[in-house]
Parts: C-alpha cells; sequence; structure tokens
C-alpha cells in the first residue's frame, strides 16, 4: 500500500513539474512565467519529498523531508519576488493586457528603473 501512496505522490510532483513547465513555455512575460515557474517547482518537489518520506518510512528522513518543504516554502517565493521586482526595476514590459501596476506609486513620478529619494518613499 506504501507504495501506492508513493506512486501517487511521485506523479502528482512530475505533473506539477510538467505543468510549470508548460507554464514557463506558454505564458507571456516573465511575472506570468515567474508566478508559473515558482509555483509549479515548489508543490511540484513537496509532493515528491513526501513521496520519498512515505517510501522509506523513516521517523529521520521525514524530519529531513519537513526541513527541506519549509525552506522551499520559505525561499521560493521570496526569489520569485526579488527576480520579479528586479525585472520591473531593470524596465522589462509587462503584458498590455495587465490593468494595475501596484510598483509603479512607490517610484518617483512613475518612471521605471530609478529608485525614489528616501523622503519621497511612503510610510
Amino acid at each position: 500500500m506504501i507504495e501506492i501512496i508513493t506512486i501517487i505522490f511521485l506523479l502528482g510532483g512530475a505533473s506539477f513539474f510538467l505543468i510549470a513547465a508548460l507554464g514557463i513555455a506558454r505564458f507571456p512575460d516573465i511575472y506570468t512565467r515567474m508566478h508559473a515557474s515558482a509555483k509549479g517547482s515548489a508543490f511540484g518537489a513537496v509532493s515528491m519529498l513526501l513521496g520519498a518520506a512515505m517510501y522509506f518510512s523513516d521517523v529521520w528522513i521525514a524530519l529531513e523531508v519537513f526541513v527541506i518543504i519549509s525552506f522551499l516554502f520559505i525561499t521560493t517565493p521570496v526569489a520569485a519576488h526579488l527576480i520579479a521586482r528586479a525585472a520591473y526595476r531593470t524596465g522589462v514590459q509587462m503584458l498590455k493586457g495587465t490593468g494595475i501596476d501596484e510598483l509603479a506609486r512607490p517610484l518617483t513620478g512613475g518612471e521605471r528603473g530609478k529608485e525614489p529619494p528616501p523622503e519621497a518613499t511612503p510610510r
């Protein structure tokens, strides 16, 4: 029975990786691609790690898997946010249908690529 659960977790993880790869290939701009790669790879890795923990059925392996999953859930969104923010700051264009540009407000006069002076930053 554990082998069947392991197979389900591993196939689920592979499916998330496949969906992330399709999102990277098909989405139109870097920001939506970043979303697909961050979410898909994180959930795919978590699913595969849970499959490995189920297969080995050891307390220490389960603890290691828990630590790795915690690390992934902390670092993946932060890294995706920083890469997207760097892309925005360097002037990478958003999709033309994007309705709201929430990062333009903190910039001085809505100019991209320039940091606002410290006194102009809203608090």
